[in-house]
């Protein structure tokens, strides 16, 4: 089995999800800006989806791109991601890299940031999410509230929380552990 392709192979999701919400592509594409030809080969795994892409599709079908990778292969008990695997999720900024840490449908999902990213862009998801800054330093603004993380800092995120941050640094790494999407998040009242 070759395990790099099956990483790659989010058509299916995405096709699903569009066919759920009984959408064209061609409204697809005029939601996501996106032409039909492109959307097409992504469906049919003929193109791989850059994250800002993605992002756009997911924002499409009113959805999230951690849920359309979370459901794009079967979930695995033991996985391995080397730090040498080319699972590059945006190959638009050469100076920036997004790299999947876990694949599949999971209660979590990890990605690695290594520079910058889409700063501008604000995130709000269901569930708890987890930065921790590996190595730089980070602005984050939650809440209308302004942070600078370094090294070895944490920031944890209820569901819910709009947020953004960027990278203060070059080569900044941090790691997003989130709660999946997939996942309904319950409130015990008992915490």
């Amino acid at each position: 089995m070759d395990e790099h392709k099956e990483t790659l192979r989010v058509g299916s999701a995405v096709r699903r999800r569009r066919r759920q919400l009984e959408l064209t592509l061609a409204v697809v594409a005029e939601r996501s800006g996106l032409s039909v030809p492109f959307l097409s080969q992504i469906e049919n795994e003929r193109a791989r989806p850059s994250t800002r892409s993605l992002q756009r599709v997911a924002d499409a079908l009113c959805t999230t791109d951690v849920e359309l990778l979370a459901a794009a292969d079967p979930a695995r008990t033991v996985e391995v991601v080397r730090a040498d695997d080319d699972t590059d999720l945006d190959t638009s900024k050469p100076a920036a890299r997004v790299r999947e840490l876990t694949r599949g449908h999971h209660q979590l999902h990890v990605l690695e940031f290594i520079g910058d990213h889409d700063e501008g862009r604000e995130f709000q998801h269901r569930n708890d999410e987890l930065m921790y800054v590996v190595e730089g330093a980070v602005e984050m603004e939650a809440e209308g509230r302004a942070y600078r993380l370094g090294r070895g800092d944490s920031l944890f995120l209820t569901g819910g929380v709009r947020h953004r941050w960027r990278a203060t640094v070059p080569d900044t790494r941090v790691l997003v552990v989130a709660v999946g999407d997939h996942i309904e998040a319950v409130d015990d009242g008992g915490r």
